[in-house]
C-alpha cells in the first residue's frame, strides 16, 4: 500500500503543468484589448482637437486675414483718392469725389463687418472697439471735409485732408497691419500646436506599439509555454499508452502461448493416450459390438485431438517459433480458407530473408486480425494476401473487395487499435485504404532492419 500511494503522487512540476493557462491568456487578451481601446480613445480625442484647432483657429484666421487685406486694400484706395483730391491736377471740385468715397465706404464697412464676425477669439474687445471707432471717426471727418467743399471752402478742406484725414488713414492702416501681424502670429502658434499634437500622437503611437508588442510577446510566451506543457503531457501519455500496449500485447502473447502449449502438450498428450488405450482395448476385446463402440469413442477422441491441435495452432502457432513467419502463413492461410470458405490468393515476391520471432509474431497477428475483419464485416468471398521482400522493407498486404468500412470508427472495436500498436512496436507503418475496386486494403510496411532476425544476421556476419 505505501508503494502504490507513492506512485499515485503527482510531482510539483506536473501539477503546475496540469494547470490551465486559460486565465493567463484571457488576462493578457483583456490587457491588450484595454490598451487598444484606450489608445483608440486617445487618438480620437487628439484628432478631434486637431480638427477643431484647424477649423476654429487656422481656417478662421486665414479668412480673417483675407478680410483684413481687403480692408487694407480699401484704405489704400481711399489714400489714392485723397492724393487725387490734393493734387488738383484735374479741374474737378472736391465734391466730385464724394460718390467714389461713398462706394469705398460701403465696401469698407462690409469688410469690417465680415472681419468682426471672423476675428479670432484671442482679440480683445478694446481692439475691436478701436478699429470700429477709428473708422467711424474717419468717415465723420470725411463728411465734414465734403461739407466744407460744398460750402465753397475747398482750400480749408484740403488743409484738413493734409492735417487730419491722412493721419487718421495712416493710423487705420497701422492698426490693420498690426492685426495682420497678430493673425500671422496666431497662425504660427496654431501650427506649433498642430506639430505638438502630431508629435504627441507619434510618441504615443510608439509607446502603444511597444506595449502591444510586449503584450503579444508575453501572450506568445505564455501560449508557447502552455503548448509545450501540453505536448509534454501528450508525449508522456503517448509513452505510457505505448508502454501499456506493449505490456498488454506481451501479456496476451504470453497467455496465448501458454494456453497453446498447454493445449498441445497436456490435452494433446491426454487425448493421444486415450486413443492409444482405446486401440489396445479394442485389440483385447473379442466382442464385435464393443469393438464398434470403442472405435467410435476413439474417433471422437481423435476428433477432439485434431480440434485441440487446431485451436492450439490458432492461438499461437508452434511453427512461428520453429519455422518462422513464411511457413506459418503457408499453414495458416489454407486453414482460414477451409474454415471460412473465403478464397485466398497468397503471393510471395522478392529475395526472401529470415524474419525475427518478435517481428514475425506481430506481422502474423496483423494478418490474422485483417482476415478476421474480412470474415466478419466485408461480406467478400475472395481476398488477397501479398508478402513482398525488398532490400529495404518487408511489405504485407491484405486486400478484399467487400463493403469496406461503413460503420463509424468508434464502433469498430479495438482490433484496428491493436494492429496499429503492433505495427508501432516493430517500427512499422500500418495504412488502411480503399482500393479502386472497393473494399479494404491493409498494408503493413516494416523496415528490414526492424524485421530481420538479428541473431541470424549476426551468425551470417561471422
Amino acid at each position: 500500500m505505501p508503494e502504490s500511494s507513492e506512485r499515485t503522487k503527482t510531482p510539483p512540476g506536473d501539477a503546475r503543468a496540469g494547470r490551465s493557462a486559460t486565465a493567463g491568456l484571457l488576462l493578457a487578451l483583456a490587457i491588450t484589448l484595454a490598451a487598444v481601446v484606450a489608445y483608440s480613445w486617445y487618438v480620437t480625442r487628439q484628432i478631434s482637437g486637431l480638427r477643431e484647432l484647424q477649423t476654429s483657429i487656422t481656417e478662421r484666421n486665414r479668412k480673417d486675414s483675407l478680410q483684413l487685406l481687403r480692408i487694407q486694400n480699401n484704405l489704400n484706395e481711399i489714400g489714392l483718392g485723397m492724393r487725387d483730391m490734393l493734387d488738383n491736377v484735374e479741374p474737378y471740385p472736391l465734391t466730385a469725389f464724394q460718390g467714389q468715397f461713398q462706394r469705398m465706404r460701403t465696401d469698407l464697412d462690409d469688410a469690417i463687418r465680415r472681419e468682426q464676425e471672423l476675428s479670432v477669439a484671442n482679440r480683445t474687445p478694446e481692439q475691436r472697439q478701436y478699429l470700429e471707432s477709428s473708422v467711424a471717426q474717419f468717415w465723420n471727418a470725411v463728411d465734414r471735409i465734403f461739407d466744407l467743399a460744398r460750402n465753397g471752402r475747398e482750400d480749408e478742406a484740403r488743409v484738413q485732408i493734409r492735417l487730419s484725414l491722412q493721419a487718421r488713414l495712416a493710423a487705420l492702416s497701422t492698426a490693420v497691419a498690426r492685426l495682420l501681424v497678430e493673425n500671422n502670429e496666431s497662425e504660427q502658434q496654431a501650427a506649433a500646436r498642430v506639430i505638438g499634437i502630431y508629435d504627441r500622437v507619434q510618441r504615443q503611437a510608439y509607446i502603444f506599439l511597444a506595449a502591444t508588442l510586449a503584450a503579444i510577446v508575453l501572450t506568445s510566451v505564455l501560449l508557447i509555454r502552455s503548448n509545450r506543457q501540453l505536448f509534454r503531457q501528450l508525449a508522456t501519455l503517448s509513452e505510457q499508452r505505448s508502454d501499456l500496449a506493449r505490456t498488454l500485447i506481451a501479456a496476451q502473447e504470453s497467455t496465448l502461448s501458454y494456453v497453446s502449449r498447454e493445449l498441445h502438450d497436456e490435452f494433446g498428450q491426454i487425448l493421444t493416450a486415450i486413443g492409444a488405450m482405446l486401440t489396445r482395448l479394442t485389440k483385447r476385446t473379442p466382442d464385435v459390438q464393443l469393438h464398434a463402440e470403442l472405435r467410435e469413442i476413439r474417433d471422437v477422441a481423435q476428433s477432439a485431438l485434431d480440434k485441440t491441435r487446431t485451436l492450439s495452432q490458432a492461438l499461437h502457432p508452434v511453427m512461428l517459433d520453429e519455422a518462422g513467419l513464411e511457413q506459418s502463413l503457408d499453414w495458416y492461410l489454407p486453414t482460414v480458407e477451409r474454415q471460412t470458405g473465403i478464397a485466398l490468393s497468397y503471393e510471395k515476391s522478392g529475395a526472401q530473408f529470415e524474419v525475427s520471432r518478435k517481428a514475425g509474431v506481430h506481422i502474423y497477428r496483423v494478418v490474422q486480425e485483417a482476415l478476421n475483419n474480412i470474415k466478419r464485416h466485408s461480406g467478400s468471398q475472395r481476398a488477397w494476401v501479398r508478402l513482398h521482400f525488398s532490400p529495404e522493407v518487408l511489405e504485407v498486404e491484405i486486400e478484399d473487395h467487400g463493403c469496406g468500412f461503413t460503420t463509424p470508427i468508434a464502433s469498430r472495436g479495438i482490433g484496428l487499435v491493436g494492429m496499429r500498436e503492433r505495427a508501432h512496436l516493430i517500427g512499422g507503418e500500418l495504412s488502411i485504404t480503399r482500393p479502386s475496386e472497393g473494399g479494404t486494403l491493409v498494408r503493413l510496411r516494416v523496415p528490414r532492419a526492424k524485421a530481420v532476425d538479428l541473431q541470424s544476421q549476426t551468425e551470417l556476419a561471422r
